[in-house]
């Protein structure tokens, strides 16, 4: 094996967890990116217009983002964090099963928001239990989550296109034009913003025809194949019910109590705040490019005709997959600060020539690729770096993974907004100011490394604050 052997032992000793963490994440990155190609089909079923049909979007991105916050609940034992990714795999697996029987756009959108609220836990869940159980080697083992949410997120649409109608779903008179455009209208689709659609003549009423019950089924039964059992050990049961003893990794209301602020220094909240606005950045310019990059290839200058258009939201998000994937083996010799250094520089660039060649069709291609494989590692490495200096007794997961949540909610409003008053040329500047944002932030966040108190000399090197160790069931104990 290309790492260590006691990389290569802890990993073994923790096998059973480690898979769940990732086979979960699997099912998350497939549920996550469901729902934007079947909203038109949803849309059909529920007989509702395209803005009422993107408040199912609002209501499982909120819910999700309240999940993340909540998650660290379910911290203490390792049975604890296994059963409840359990629970909240089985609950998504209902929704999904139970989509197709909503034939009421508020009844759909609280569905969708208890799955939210499901993959939120499931994201702050296992990003915190790696974290937990390979601390300062856990940034290989986030790398590895991480590819698994986009290997997902790139093969649900694979999944959900056989499905999707090639006609308008809803059959009545006004169906000709509409069903022509088609194809572009579903690409255009985002969150909240079907504003610059309202031209187009969609039916409220008529004949529903869609097969898009199928796709949630399927979905359904791939989630319930996902899911591990949350005792698979024989020995999991009499070893997991001592709580962790590690310090910090709470739900987000948790670690806003004062009693853990009393003694801390001004750098604690520093690394926390800095850490959560560079992933506020650089996940708010994954929601906004992959939202925004067809409608604005499609706009003059470039123009791009709507079926080549429609293969670069699939490009970057290709890349971002294919990145985290050899960010799995690089994370192995490359220290997280490093990694997260280039990411930024990285996309700082990319934004930087696709300003400059901004009227070539071509480089547009090259720089989404380059976006996406920039952007890859960026939240791993991020969370890995940042959970090192507070040597694992912060709140850094869960305030990063709000931070990122919070910045990919809100920037597809800010830049959907923009775009609608100032032109597309504006897609590009607002990811230019957000790359920069993104470098200046964590310009700040290395500014505090350096005035962090360090861990006292004792302390062993390999695990720096020594806060919890693990034996071999992956138990945490002083």
């Amino acid at each position: 094996m290309w790492w260590d052997e006691r990389v290569s032992a802890r990993f073994r000793r923790n096998l059973q967890p480690t898979l769940t963490y990732w086979s979960v994440f699997f099912s998350f990155g497939l549920c996550i990116a469901f729902l934007g190609p079947t909203l038109l089909d949803l849309r059909c079923q529920t007989q509702s217009s395209l803005s009422q049909i993107t408040c199912v979007f609002f209501s499982q991105q909120f819910c999700l983002l309240l999940g993340s916050c909540l998650g660290g609940v379910f911290k203490r034992t390792l049975a604890q964090s296994l059963f409840a990714l359990f629970a909240s795999s089985l609950a998504i697996s209902l929704v999904f099963a139970i989509i197709p029987l909503c034939h009421n756009v508020v009844v759909l959108a609280v569905v969708m928001a208890v799955a939210g609220l499901a993959m939120g836990c499931i994201d702050t869940i296992s990003n915190m239990q790696l974290v937990k159980i390979y601390q300062k080697d856990s940034a290989i083992f986030l790398q590895a989550l991480h590819f698994f949410v986009g290997f997902g997120a790139l093969l649900s649409p694979l999944i959900a296109d056989p499905f999707l109608s090639d006609t308008n779903c809803i059959l009545s008179n006004s169906t000709a034009n509409a069903s022509s455009n088609l194809p572009h209208i579903r690409k255009s689709l985002v969150p909240h913003h079907p504003g610059n659609l309202s031209h187009y003549d969609l039916p409220m009423k008529g004949m529903v025809v869609t097969r898009v019950s199928y796709a949630f089924w399927i979905m359904a039964l791939i989630n319930l194949a996902m899911e591990t059992r949350p005792a698979e050990k024989d020995d999991l049961s009499t070893t997991v019910q001592r709580p962790h003893a590690a310090g910090g990794h709470d739900d987000l209301f948790s670690c806003c109590q004062s009693k853990n602020f009393r003694g801390a220094s001004y750098t604690y909240f520093a690394v926390h705040i800095t850490g959560a606005l560079v992933l506020f950045m650089t996940d708010g310019i994954v929601g906004e490019y992959s939202g925004f990059i067809y409608s604005y290839a499609v706009e003059e200058p470039l123009s791009v005709v709507h079926k080549v258009a429609g293969y670069l939201p699939s490009l970057f998000w290709g890349f971002i997959t294919l990145g985290r994937l050899i960010s799995i083996p690089v994370s192995y010799r490359m220290k997280p600060a490093t990694m997260v250094f280039i990411n930024v520089v990285g996309v700082l660039m990319s934004f930087l020539l696709l300003l400059i060649f901004s009227r070539s069709v071509v480089f547009l291609f090259v720089g989404t690729a380059s976006l996406g494989l920039f952007l890859s590692s960026t939240f791993p490495s991020m969370l890995a770096y940042t959970e090192d200096i507070l040597q694992y007794k912060g709140c850094a997961t869960t305030v990063l993974v709000t931070g990122a949540g919070i910045g990919e909610m809100v920037l597809q409003l800010l830049v959907g907004s923009i775009i609608h008053d100032q032109g597309s040329y504006s897609f590009l500047v607002c990811g230019m100011i957000f790359g920069g944002l993104a470098f200046t932030f964590y310009a700040f966040l290395l500014f505090f490394h350096r005035m962090y108190p360090k861990p006292s000399s004792d302390v062993d090197d390999a695990s720096p604050a020594k806060p919890a160790v693990t034996d071999d069931t992956g138990q945490y104990q002083r």
